[in-house]
């Protein structure tokens, strides 16, 4: 679904377990840091909201996106973990690279879904400009942040 169709941070409380006794990994990129810092405030206050104990809520950062795959694939390997999110934000530029690094964090989340025994959440925002990236990291259309977090609750009771 279209993001300028379903603010990011609307979702029923309701249907979101307890995660009181969960436990989460988040890596977030330092690249474009007020907008990945954004998404990080999310997700925890978010994790909080729905119970997560400050102590069980574990950040680490990458300098980059496409270090997001080796910091989520460490995480796992801690097997402390309920889930882990990974932040980050891509913006397109004049190169290929944008196309590259997407690609890359892209089939590397996916792999370790379906290699690891805990859900790995997916939030890197892949935008065309800046602009778009702060309308969704806390702007106009609410924050990717609150959703992973969301996400995370939901696949951590699968």
């Amino acid at each position: 679904m279209a993001t300028s169709l379903h603010n990011l941070s609307e979702y029923d409380f309701s249907k979101v377990p307890d995660a009181s006794n969960m436990c989460f990994g988040i890596v977030v990129s330092e690249w474009n840091s007020k907008v990945t810092g954004a998404l990080l405030d999310g997700a925890v206050k978010t994790l909080k909201k729905h119970g997560t104990l400050p102590e069980n809520i574990h950040v680490k950062t990458v300098p980059g996106s496409f270090e997001l795959v080796y910091g989520a694939q460490q995480m796992c390997k801690n097997d402390g973990f309920d889930a882990i999110i990974i932040l980050g934000c891509v913006v397109r530029g004049d190169t290929p690279h944008f196309d590259y690094i997407c690609e890359g964090v892209t089939h590397g989340i996916s792999y370790l879904n379906a290699s690891q025994n805990i859900p790995v959440i997916f939030g890197l925002l892949t935008t065309n400009n800046f602009e778009q990236a702060v309308e969704r990291s806390g702007g106009k259309f609410g924050n990717k942040g609150d959703e992973c977090a969301v996400v995370a609750i939901k696949m951590a009771k699968f």
